[in-house]
């Protein structure tokens, strides 16, 4: 019986979540024995045309042809996962949404005229249905191994939905919030990096985007408490995901 096939796909993104992937080396290997890996073209120049049994795709759709190439990329695989901010939530590049892009392309190139891009830009979910969205900037190796053992065997990958308040008292970290005053996105953000910045005295950022039912508002109360003004409040929420929902919605009642 033949090994199932994994195509790794790249769209508007830095390559980061794809480097995760090769990054779980030993890893990688032992799950390289049980299935193919047919397209993944920053290992290897390789490819094996479709069907996929999986697809991995890092990157958000800013271009036409990104959004005809990810249909293209839906009809052929079996189960599609996007990995990363960048496909989940339109990553760092959807500040443009927030914003006139042709201002940008004016301020950046010295031939506009050249550039063909979208309005905005947009997470894979928003062009194609999707199986399982992996959030993180970049995406945790052990949820990544995690998501691609489970897929293979069938069933649901575990993924934390807690907050980072929650690593941080497991780990039993100090709140830097509540100890230092330090201006933090952990009540409102997902867990998954293991705990990186406020482990280090530093607020959370919000790499692995929000928490279901995050309470923005509250946060930003408390923020506003710490002196925050309404203009960093609006751009506390616009990073890595900018453009996800609960983020998006509350850096706009800043403005």
């Amino acid at each position: 019986m033949a090994n199932p096939k994994l195509a790794v796909w790249k769209f508007a993104s830095c390559d980061g979540c794809q480097l995760t992937l090769l990054d779980c080396e030993d890893e990688l290997l032992e799950i390289a024995g049980k299935l193919d890996i047919a397209q993944f073209l920053e290992a290897t120049s390789a490819v094996v045309d479709g069907p996929y049994d999986i697809s991995l795709v890092e990157g958000s759709i800013t271009t036409a042809h990104d959004a005809q190439r990810i249909r293209q990329v839906r009809a052929e695989s079996k189960t599609l996962i996007s990995i990363g901010a960048c496909a989940t939530a339109g990553g760092i590049q959807a500040l443009r949404n927030f914003a006139d892009v042709e201002d940008f392309t004016r301020m950046v190139y010295a031939r506009p005229d050249f550039i063909d891009t979208l309005e905005n830009s947009t997470a894979i979910a928003d062009h194609v249905q999707v199986d399982f969205e992996l959030r993180g900037c970049p995406v945790s190796k052990s949820q990544l191994l995690e998501l691609i053992t489970a897929t293979l065997a069938g069933r649901k990958p575990t993924v934390p939905r807690a907050s980072q308040c929650m690593e941080c008292k497991r780990r039993g970290t100090v709140c830097v919030m509540v100890a230092h005053g330090t201006p933090c996105l952990g009540p409102v953000t997902q867990a998954g990096c293991g705990n990186l910045c406020p482990s280090v005295g530093r607020g959370c950022y919000g790499c692995f985007g929000p928490q279901e039912k995050a309470n923005t508002s509250a946060l930003s109360a408390q923020l506003a408490t710490l002196g925050l003004t309404p203009p960093q409040l609006r751009d506390i929420y616009r990073s890595f995901n900018a453009d996800a929902p609960a983020f998006a919605q509350e850096s706009r009642t800043h403005d």
